[in-house]
């Protein structure tokens, strides 16, 4: 059914950031220098992943995958965005519209699965190493990566299907910087129930439930921690998880605050603020706070710049 012929309108404008000229240019190259830095930060992370022999384990094998999904969760969005805060109309094609939704909701959902198995993983390794091998070998993570990928891909083709199927017969300006699923449902002129329901319900099973798996982990791991009795290997036990607690963090809590308030007429300034943080400044964080925090990513990083020289 060709969704397009239910709606009367062809290009959506966004309202965008700022209608300030020199606050907009600011904003310009200061996410100009945000998105360079994720881009060199994902891809350099993912080459010393690559390249150092010391890091083919685990969890620096869902690491390479998450900086993968950061590259491409930020150029679905950024790009777009700093195209608009140099130009005079912030338009996109319905069409444009539909794929930006479906590869930001895709990608965002492969990044919390990636992010439950990363901290199941540091659950294997501190509270069962002797079974560590067989429960995290590297067929059954790439299994996990695989299902990361097509669960996401599902989950926001089903719901970019049900809101580009509604009407959206009055005003075309979508009160965002990119074609996110809130703004989307207040423009719509249709009932909109059936597609809240899938929202709330893909952000309870899927963002509730695997930030309830990286709090059961990490329940776990820090009592197995505290049992340790060498502080030495206390100390490296929460160096190689600090770094994914900070990075989740981060990201949950943007998710959750954007996505499950209450809803209100207008997009205020906060979320869209929050929304800025999950899309464009997180991906620039993860590989940076990785490589800040942790010492085998350092050591990896120390040995591939020695090489080089």
């Amino acid at each position: 059914m060709d969704v397009i012929n239910k709606t009367q309108v062809r290009v959506f404008v966004f309202s965008g950031l700022t209608e300030n000229r020199e606050l907009a240019m600011f904003l310009f190259i200061l996410f100009l220098h945000v998105y360079v830095m994720t881009v060199l930060g994902n891809v350099g992370m993912m080459a010393i992943v690559h390249i150092s022999s010391n890091l083919h384990t685990p969890m620096y094998f869902f690491l390479s995958y998450l900086s993968l999904v950061d590259l491409l969760y930020s150029s679905v969005i950024t790009p777009k965005m700093l195209s608009d805060l140099i130009s005079t109309r912030k338009a996109i094609s319905f069409v444009g519209c539909a794929l930006q939704l479906l590869f930001f909701g895709a990608l965002a959902c492969t990044e919390v699965l990636l992010l439950a198995n990363m901290a199941y993983d540091r659950y294997a390794a501190i509270c069962r190493p002797l079974h560590y091998v067989s429960i995290m070998s590297k067929k059954k993570c790439s299994c996990q990566v695989v299902l990361s990928f097509f669960i996401g891909s599902l989950v926001s083709s089903v719901q970019m299907s049900c809101i580009f199927s509604l009407q959206f017969c009055g005003s075309n300006i979508i009160d965002h910087f990119c074609c996110d699923v809130p703004p989307l449902l207040k423009l719509s002129c249709s009932d909109t129930f059936s597609c809240d329901m899938i929202t709330v319900f893909s952000i309870a099973s899927f963002g509730l439930g695997s930030f309830l798996i990286i709090l059961i982990s990490y329940t776990l791991i820090i009592s197995s921690i505290l049992q340790m009795k060498s502080a030495e290997s206390r100390q490296k036990a929460f160096s190689t998880c600090s770094s994914h607690v900070l990075c989740a963090s981060i990201f949950y809590m943007s998710i959750f605050f954007t996505y499950l308030r209450s809803p209100s007429n207008v997009i205020e300034n906060q979320e869209k603020t929050a929304s800025i943080f999950y899309s464009v400044v997180t991906p620039m964080l993860n590989p940076l706070i990785y490589s800040l925090r942790n010492q085998e990513v350092k050591k990896g990083i120390i040995r591939v710049v020695y090489k080089l020289m």
